[in-house]
Formats: C-alpha cells, sequence, structure tokens
C-alpha cells in the first residue's frame, strides 16, 4: 500500500458535556495538527498516489471552515461533544466528499482510503480512518 501525507493545523474553540472532560466542559481553545494521509494500492500512471500540492490545497480548505470558531455556535455541531476523534471523522468524511466531487484531479479516482490524525501535542493524538 502507498501513502502520501499532507499536514495542515485548525485553531478552534469548544466545550464538552459530561463529568468525563473535567475542566474541559468549560469553553477553551484547541490547536490541532492535521495530517491526512492518502492511500492507493498502485501508483497512478503519473507515479504519485495523489497530486502534494492539490492534497494540500484541499487539506488546508477544509480545516479553514473550521478554524478560528467557536465550534459550540455551529448549529452542525449543536449538542455534540466535538472531541479530537470526532473532529477527525469530520475532516476525514469531507476530504473524501471533495475526492468523490474531483477536487483532488482524476488520479485520485484510485485512492482507496483517508486516515485523519489529529495532534493535541506532541504526547496526544487521535486519528480516524475510512475506506473510499
Amino acid at each position: 500500500m502507498f501513502s502520501v501525507t499532507v499536514r495542515d493545523h485548525i485553531m478552534i474553540a469548544h466545550s464538552f458535556s459530561g463529568e468525563v472532560f473535567g475542566p474541559a466542559q468549560r469553553l477553551h481553545g484547541a490547536t490541532f495538527v492535521v495530517d491526512a494521509t492518502f492511500r492507493r494500492p498502485d501508483l497512478d500512471d503519473d507515479n504519485i498516489v495523489v497530486d502534494i500540492g492539490r492534497a494540500s490545497e484541499q487539506l488546508k480548505t477544509v480545516c479553514s471552515g473550521l478554524s478560528y470558531r467557536n465550534l459550540d455556535d455551529d448549529p452542525e455541531f449543536s449538542g455534540v461533544n466535538t472531541s479530537t476523534e470526532f473532529l477527525a471523522k469530520v475532516i476525514a468524511d469531507r476530504l473524501a466528499v471533495r475526492i468523490k466531487a474531483g477536487e483532488f484531479g482524476p488520479g485520485a479516482a484510485g485512492l482507496t482510503g483517508i486516515e485523519v490524525k489529529l495532534h493535541e501535542s506532541h504526547l496526544a493524538w487521535a486519528a480516524y480512518e475510512r475506506t473510499l
């Protein structure tokens, strides 16, 4: 399996419901390093997994839709704990939609999987992996 990873970041504000979250139940900010890894079993006709430039642009577009916002104010996330794991899935799903819409170029049609990893720090991260 071949893979290519591109990186960006998001800066968000949010709060959580539930005692398991302790002080994070209060409004707080978070900055995540976001890695998106694209996978396929064979290289395309140009011997690449995906166009790195397009993948970087698409990840930036998806991340900018979340950045510098209080997610508690977004109706899409109303009543949802926007945990690191949850946000990894949101980003992966949004990238998958863009791949299927052709935003990554025709060579991306051979992609079979994507993993999005959100790094909370150098000590902790969460990821979500899905098929395409």
